[in-house]
């Protein structure tokens, strides 16, 4: 230690060692709100940093003008004493006049981001389509107990826990679930949205720059939530366009019955990936209608009370072809 004073030295070595171990979650690769990838997520970013510029602007001013004060008026300092002082119309109009300018500014940027990442139609997107054309990639999601089944209906091809993105191409999501809410998540790439069982909500992003990305569920869905992540690959259109030729020769197809099988409580270690070559068409229209029915793919008891045991079971299933 650099610290001479031994009492200083004492603290030092007191308080140090608890404040780095807290540093230890801050590594950058986590920090993945601060590194935006996508259309949407710089626009989250965007509007972040604009907000807390307007705050800091506020606060620390503020800040700044309080330690002022107390050391201007307290006893012994410089500041005079009137006791006949009242009012003061340049202070009324700071007290009131900067919060109102302030909240009116907020009020603007918010009315604005909200139709730039508005899921149903983000603004920016829209934008974006109008000066280069082109057109988007429809992705069905389906939520189950515990994994993630993307569905690309205009390829008739599906992937699970795995979801494929071409850069710079609008990717347009219809989005269910098949017993509770989850909410879908890709950090980098685009916000959290509710998917809810028996319904459909919508999202869309664009991925500006190649890559592999994390995504996952962030509400709570039972024992499995913690293995129900995703990973988000954006690729070329070259490369997106021969991994959908390479999926199509998957011997695996999913109908309807295939799925009640494929939609049971699943223990995803790992993040578990398989393809299907081919999809019953109007199956993401089928399992809303399934669960508004009251169709309900139950959890057994066994997965919860020996779940090793029950992941064995699941290999051998899975090796068998029985989805």
């Amino acid at each position: 230690m650099f610290i001479k004073n031994k009492r200083y030295r004492r603290g030092a070595q007191m308080v140090l060692p608890p404040a780095l171990l807290t540093l230890g979650g801050c590594s950058n690769n986590g920090l993945y709100l601060l590194k935006p990838e996508g259309l949407i997520s710089h626009t989250f970013y965007h509007y972040f940093i604009l907000d807390v510029v307007i705050m800091l602007l506020i606060i620390v001013p503020t800040t700044l003008l309080t330690i002022w004060a107390m050391w201007r008026y307290r006893k012994g300092g410089k500041g005079s004493y009137d006791p006949a002082w009242s009012h003061s119309n340049a202070i009324e109009a700071i007290v009131w006049g900067i919060p109102l300018v302030t909240v009116g500014v907020l009020s603007y940027l918010s009315v604005k981001a909200i139709y730039d990442v508005n899921p149903y139609n983000p603004g920016v997107i829209a934008k974006a389509q109008k000066v280069d054309g082109g057109d988007s990639v429809e992705v069905d999601v389906i939520a189950t107990d515990w994994r993630w089944l993307f569905i690309y209906p205009q390829q008739h091809i599906a992937s699970v826990n795995q979801l494929v993105v071409p850069v710079g191409t609008p990717v347009k999501f219809r989005l269910t679930s098949t017993s509770v809410v989850n909410d879908f998540l890709i950090p980098q790439l685009v916000g959290m949205i509710d998917v809810m069982p028996g319904m459909r909500t919508k999202q869309a992003l664009v991925a500006d720059k190649a890559g592999t990305y994390i995504g996952f569920s962030a509400d709570y869905s039972g024992a499995g939530l913690s293995w129900m992540h995703f990973q988000t690959k954006a690729v070329s259109a070259a490369q997106f366009a021969q991994w959908v030729k390479s999926t199509q020769q998957s011997p695996q197809h999913l109908s309807y019955a295939g799925f009640n099988r494929f939609a049971k409580p699943y223990i995803a270690v790992g993040g578990d990936q398989q393809t299907f070559g081919k999809v019953q068409p109007g199956l993401f229209d089928y399992v809303i209608g399934e669960v508004m029915h009251g169709k309900v793919w139950r959890t057994p008891m066994a997965m919860t009370e020996n779940m090793v045991n029950y992941m064995q079971k699941q290999r051998a299933e899975q090796k068998a072809g029985d989805y």
